[in-house]
């Protein structure tokens, strides 16, 4: 079943280490210690998020402000949770660490194999389940790491390297885009990222521009509900 798990989770081996990488180089050039970049790995164990946390590190962003930022950054998260919740509720102990680990492309490589899967053998599917993670988990790590002794110890010039973020964003964007009927939100938050760059303070842009995005979203809810 390991061995099973390891070649479903080949592909996401190939974009978690290089990407996990240059986190780590962007993390070095912080000039914060080492462990609390792998720690993040650990802990945090999401590529937007890690990213994000560096970008507004870099900036000097206050905490309260980083922590709203990431929570609805990585919301989408709980609404995996609640997709999978019928397939490991007879889980043990591992089952939190499968929701813990359900990131993008965990859950893509979980739904994907489950047609595979015995649905009324329990315990393989938990191996299963459970060994994704892991891996999945342990790739993270492992490309952070590297990253990080490369920038630490190789003085690695990150110039042109942080675009990864810009350019990481941008096409979640455009794949949310093209998925999506409704293209007014995309338009609204490009007016709304100009707007707050001219009236709002740098050191809050964010944040505002967040809680404007959600009240117009909200004053329109109505409006879309109806085009949906």
């Amino acid at each position: 079943m390991f061995f099973r798990s390891f070649i479903q989770t080949l592909p996401v081996l190939m974009g978690y280490i290089p990407l996990g990488v240059t986190f780590g180089i962007l993390y070095a050039n912080l000039h914060l210690p080492w462990y609390y970049g792998i720690l993040s790995a650990v802990v945090v164990f999401t590529g937007t998020g890690q990213f994000l946390l560096v970008s507004l590190l870099a900036t000097h962003t206050g905490l309260f402000e980083i922590a709203i930022a990431s929570f609805l950054l990585n919301v989408r998260h709980l609404f995996y949770a609640l997709s999978i919740t019928e397939d490991i509720k007879n889980f043990g102990l591992s089952k939190y660490y499968v929701l813990f680990g359900l990131t993008d492309e965990t859950f893509a490589v979980l739904k994907g194999n489950q047609a595979a899967l015995d649905s009324n053998d329990s315990k393989a599917m938990e191996k299963n389940y459970l060994f994704i993670t892991l891996l999945n988990h342990l790739y993270w790590i492992i490309g952070c790491g590297i990253g990080i002794f490369l920038g630490e110890y190789f003085q690695l010039n990150p110039a042109g390297i942080e675009f990864v973020l810009t350019a990481l964003f941008s096409a979640l964007t455009l794949s949310l885009l093209q998925n999506s009927k409704l293209k007014e939100p995309f338009y609204i938050a490009c007016v709304l990222g100009v707007f707050g760059l001219i009236v709002f303070p740098k050191e809050n842009f964010l944040l505002l521009s967040i809680l404007c995005g959600i009240t117009i979203l909200l004053f329109l809810k109505p409006w879309t509900i109806k085009r949906v």
